[in-house]
């Protein structure tokens, strides 16, 4: 080959490689005081299930809509606990009747009482002058200890009427609850992920119906080298670059940092990378911008993120804030 050929191949050379470094440098790079590594969009799955076996008689939400906290997702057949419930209110209204016949039964006691005490005060009075006899005096004593011993009784009812009655309704509020189990609810707002099962279906206490994704807690897992791990802050800020959304940069924040040292996955780094020991850390995203873009939120993605460690180190102008309109 001339040499002159030789000498124009290494210059071209040189001048690509200078050129991939000052893009790398200067237009997609990072400044020091800014660590970067890759990662995926995750979110809270939370499943939701029932308490109480049964049926499934309808599933509302299909997979992919969204659904608030407290909203109705599926509904188990409820006949029978529905019976249940009206025995145990008819269970309720008999123990009631019987504390009212317990206190009536009572309000005659105490009149046979005040009776009895007035004929011995009355057979005393008798005796005391000599116009009644010995055993006149006992018989009214044994009277009024025999309507007292009733009175007693009676009152013992109207204990055992009122435990009976806070029974009953015990068993109510157990039946309304296992009703109301029967109403499977979300206990957050979210997109639903998966439905596991479907109508007619018959399940287990704490058999699965649907999984919803909570988009109020999204988060990007990632791996730094301890040298940079250690640096790091909680709340530190960090941005974040999804490869299917290359024009848009999303705010986050650290919110967690592995205690112990581990390795990273291999499907995130290298060989080379895999052998030394990196920190598990987590980028949590901001409640406020998820709501505002949850419909383009979605688990899975992958990109690239990048962590403050110095806070004195300003963001470059490429991971300037952009967010969808």
């Amino acid at each position: 080959m001339p040499r002159l050929a030789i000498i124009l191949l290494f210059a071209a050379a040189l001048a690509a490689g200078g050129w991939t470094l000052w893009r790398y440098e200067f237009a997609g790079g990072v400044p020091e005081g800014i660590a970067m590594a890759n990662g995926r969009v995750e979110a809270t799955q939370v499943d939701i299930a029932t308490r109480i076996p049964g049926r499934v008689l309808e599933i509302l939400p299909r997979e992919g809509d969204m659904v608030e906290a407290g909203a109705l997702v599926a509904r188990l057949d409820s006949a029978e606990i529905d019976a249940q419930v009206l025995q145990a209110r008819a269970e309720v209204e008999r123990a009631r009747q019987s504390l009212t016949a317990a206190q009536a039964t009572r309000t005659s006691r105490e009149a046979e009482l005040l009776f009895a005490r007035q004929e011995l005060h009355r057979a005393e009075q008798l005796a005391d002058q000599g116009y009644a006899p010995q055993e006149r005096l006992d018989e009214r004593r044994q009277l009024v200890q025999t309507a007292l011993a009733a009175l007693n009784a009676s009152t013992a009812a109207i204990h055992e009427a009122t435990a009976a009655i806070a029974v009953a309704e015990a068993a109510v509020q157990r039946m309304e609850v296992l009703q109301d189990d029967t109403r499977i609810t979300s206990p957050v707002r979210g997109r639903v992920q998966y439905r596991l099962v479907e109508p007619g279906a018959v399940l287990a206490a704490g058999g699965r119906i649907a999984t919803v994704l909570d988009l109020t807690d999204v988060w990007m897992t990632v791996f730094l080298p301890a040298d940079e791990a250690g640096r790091l802050r909680y709340g530190a800020e960090a941005r974040i670059v999804l490869d299917a959304a290359p024009d848009y940069v999303f705010p986050a924040s650290v919110s967690f940092v592995a205690a112990e040292a581990q390795f990273t996955p291999k499907t995130v780094e290298t060989q080379s990378e895999r052998e030394d020991l990196m920190f598990r850390v987590k980028l949590r995203a901001p409640a406020d911008m998820l709501r505002r873009i949850e419909d383009r939120v979605k688990v899975g993605l992958r990109g690239m993120a990048y962590v403050r460690i110095d806070p004195q180190t300003p963001w470059p102008e490429n991971l300037a804030l952009r967010l969808p309109d």
